[in-house]
């Protein structure tokens, strides 16, 4: 098959060198942008009197049927014509004869390929922004059933004070509003036209760049011809974006394993989201959670894997750079997957409420309880908290909690101690008492709940 930029070479590379040098393989993926792009590209050539209304019509006729048979995926591709612009401008050709080969006027696939992949990414963030509301609907949802649910809050992964379940989850529904603002923000990078850059220095054609932009939906051009085909930045930003937002589901998934498990037994995880053991019958693994964990590694890896391709590249366009696709094309798949897996996950779990509220009385996290009580009657606080952890001390030795020593034995220790202490004692008081803003008070929690169902409203 001959090459479409083979005039200048005498020989042809073997079949294994062709395969190697090919991205067919995975940049098939851009083939709606490429026509998209490619559709934009001749009206503006026909606007701009490069060729004619006629040949314009004739190959956007060309470029429709392709189109629709991409879209029932009905194309075929070639490793011989190594990427998609070349493979889908040899089905142009084969379609409308000779004429199709003006297409290509004024471009480059330097600056067709950059334009498909802010077409590809502008499409995927908004995709993306969109499975984040879902799982923060559902977070709100188990949020608003489970204000006055207590569980034991955890530092250093030991009990540390008691707080509400909905307090916990409406810390990640406030991670994924921070994801999805840098979702948001990084739109106005990708939402720019590098079309008309051509190889690197622009083209001697009379053509109008900001007129191609304006049919792709782009806000505007890149104003440097170089940095239009070089850069990936957009590229690098949404990957890094991915992988912090992978990183709060990590830490989610996290906890569902640790809650799920029977050390914990907080929660329920739906069948649809476990598995079985080929040799334990009892088994129900929390394997989408844990393949959520693992996938956070691999974007990880496709974000340094950019950033290493990209650390000593000079300007312009270099081969390294068709390494840029794969990473990309590998974490829209893998961020879209989990967040589909986690919105599911949250909703359909069962939260055991009786087994959270007894780990609050099996511990000794209302330990801050006492020290700010003491504190409030004019104990200096560094004094208070001494005074109980003696107290704690005690109570380990007799292998008790603090609600079972008697008021003489409180008392004892400090003698502003009172019987209302068993009641500041009590989990749900404690709870309830911390109101201040953004604390784990029930009234407070309503208000985040409230002020989060006003922010997704406005969406």
């Amino acid at each position: 098959m001959k090459k479409l930029w083979g005039g200048r070479f005498s020989k042809s590379a073997e079949e294994w060198v062709d395969e190697f040098g090919a991205s067919i393989s995975f940049d098939q993926e851009l083939v709606l942008e490429d026509i998209e792009g490619s559709i934009a590209h001749v009206t503006m050539l026909s606007k701009c009197g490069i060729i004619s209304e006629a040949e314009a019509s004739q190959i956007k006729n060309g470029l429709e049927q392709l189109k629709e048979k991409a879209a029932y995926d009905e194309l075929s591709f070639s490793v011989k014509l190594e990427d998609i612009h070349m493979n889908l401008e040899s089905y142009l050709t084969e379609l409308v004869g000779p004429v199709g080969g003006k297409l290509h006027t004024a471009r480059s696939r330097n600056d067709q390929v950059a334009t498909d992949m802010h077409l590809y990414l502008r499409k995927q963030v908004q995709i993306i922004i969109e499975l984040i509301e879902e799982m923060q609907l559902a977070l709100l949802e188990q949020a608003a059933a489970n204000i006055e649910t207590l569980m034991p809050g955890y530092t250093h992964l030991q009990r540390a004070q008691p707080i509400s379940f909905s307090h916990h989850l409406m810390a990640y529904f406030w991670m994924l509003e921070r994801d999805k603002e840098r979702f948001a923000e990084s739109v106005k990078r990708i939402n720019v036209s590098p079309l008309g850059a051509g190889a690197l220095a622009g083209t001697t054609f009379p053509i109008d760049r900001h007129l191609s932009a304006e049919l792709l939906g782009f806000e505007g051009i890149y104003e440097n011809s170089l940095d239009a085909v070089s850069d990936r930045d957009f590229i690098l930003e949404f990957l890094s974006g991915s992988s912090i937002l992978m990183m709060h589901l990590s830490r989610l998934s996290e906890e569902f394993i640790l809650w799920s498990s029977q050390e914990f037994k907080f929660i329920d995880l739906d069948d649809s989201f476990a598995t079985g053991s080929s040799i334990m019958p009892q088994k129900k693994n929390p394997d989408m959670a844990e393949l959520i964990r693992g996938k956070t590694g691999r974007v990880y890896g496709d974000l340094m894997g950019l950033l290493t391709v990209l650390k000593g590249l000079p300007l312009a366009y270099n081969k390294d750079m068709q390494e840029d696709k794969e990473g990309m094309f590998d974490t829209v798949k893998t961020v879209t997957g989990s967040l589909k897996i986690f919105a599911g996950m949250i909703r359909t779990m069962t939260v055991n409420k009786n087994q959270m509220e007894k780990a609050t009385k099996t511990d000794f996290s209302n330990a801050t309880e006492l020290a700010d009580y003491l504190s409030s009657k004019g104990i200096p606080f560094r004094e208070a908290h001494e005074i109980v952890g003696k107290l704690v001390l005690t109570c380990v030795n007799k292998g008790c909690y603090l609600a079972d020593l008697s008021l003489e034995e409180f008392v004892e220790a400090h003698p502003l101690f009172e019987k209302d202490i068993y009641e500041v004692l009590d989990p749900a008081t404690a709870v309830k008492r911390r109101d201040s803003a953004g604390g784990t008070g029930f009234e407070q929690i309503m208000i985040a709940i409230k002020k989060a169902k006003d922010l997704m409203a406005k969406k």
